[in-house]
């Protein structure tokens, strides 16, 4: 076969391939790698690895004439599609959720200025050096008003002294988390909800998997001071990473609230994801 006759062939095969064509190509492949992504290192990755083999048993099946098998698959799979709805529900709401905050343009991120994360970074360093245990939860995008409902409002404006003193030891408001607008405290003594991811460290008390918790349901930034060791930690979309001193704290605050928007995060989400550790 010549050259000529080779193009021709490819030209036949690609003559209905338009600019729309590699769009919509382009389209279900984000989609599909937005979903793995989203069950890596989960147990939905085990589910998905289910359905991969029942697709090919099904296609075998068919293939091979085997009628009763492949009508148990086809309905084991259309009952398959309600019970996974129903076992799963809280990874598909934080599928939807962690889609929904994604940016589609180019800008700048709603920043706080530079006095606020200092007074945050300074508070929770006093607090590191003596053992008293913080839950600071940073709002972004997605607004908190149901956790405010649940502890008390005060609407006072950000500062270290604030911060220290509602966590103070045996104050009213000590025990739960602190949400933060921007530069005013919304509310204190909120209650978050509590991961139930099974990854998260054994050594890690209610404080942190609560942290752990709202992070996962919304794009808060949450601040962690340890009771127990002083460890300063930082939860982001369901990770936490710990041992920050008040210098690294300021630098990643920094990071997360005055950086430019990125298009990329809409198609490839942020680098670097976190452990739970």
């Amino acid at each position: 076969m010549d050259i000529r006759a080779l193009l021709n062939v490819f030209k036949t095969q690609f003559a209905g391939f338009t600019v729309f064509t590699a769009i919509d190509i382009l389209i279900v492949a984000y989609f599909i790698y937005f979903i793995i992504k989203l069950c890596r290192d989960t147990r939905a990755i085990t589910l998905l690895k289910g359905i991969a083999v029942l697709v090919i048993l099904l296609q075998v099946s068919g293939m091979m004439g085997l009628e009763t098998t492949n009508y148990v698959l086809k309905n084991t799979m259309q009952l398959g599609v309600i019970a996974v709805l129903v076992v799963f529900q809280p990874e598909l709401r934080r599928a939807l959720e962690q889609f929904g905050r994604r940016e589609f343009f180019v800008g700048e991120k709603n920043s706080d200025s530079q006095q606020n994360i200092a007074a945050i970074a300074d508070a929770c360093n006093e607090m590191s050096k003596r053992h008293i245990g913080a839950l600071i939860v940073l709002e972004r995008t997605t607004k908190l008003g149901e956790t405010v409902e649940t502890g008390h409002e005060i609407n006072a404006a950000l500062s270290s002294a604030m911060l220290r003193t509602l966590f103070f030891p045996n104050s009213p408001m000590h025990d739960g988390a602190v949400i933060v607008r921007g530069d005013v405290i919304r509310a204190a003594g909120c209650f978050l909800p509590l991961s139930k991811t099974s990854e998260i460290s054994k050594e890690l008390g209610t404080r942190h998997r609560a942290a752990i918790g709202i992070s996962e349901v919304s794009d808060s930034i949450v601040v962690i001071v340890s009771e127990e060791t002083g460890t300063i930690s930082v939860a982001e979309n369901g990770n936490i990473r710990r041992g920050y001193s008040k210098d690294e704290l300021i630098i990643e605050l920094t990071s997360k609230f005055t950086e430019k928007k990125n298009i990329g995060n809409f198609f490839f989400g942020n680098k670097g994801k976190e452990k739970k550790k």
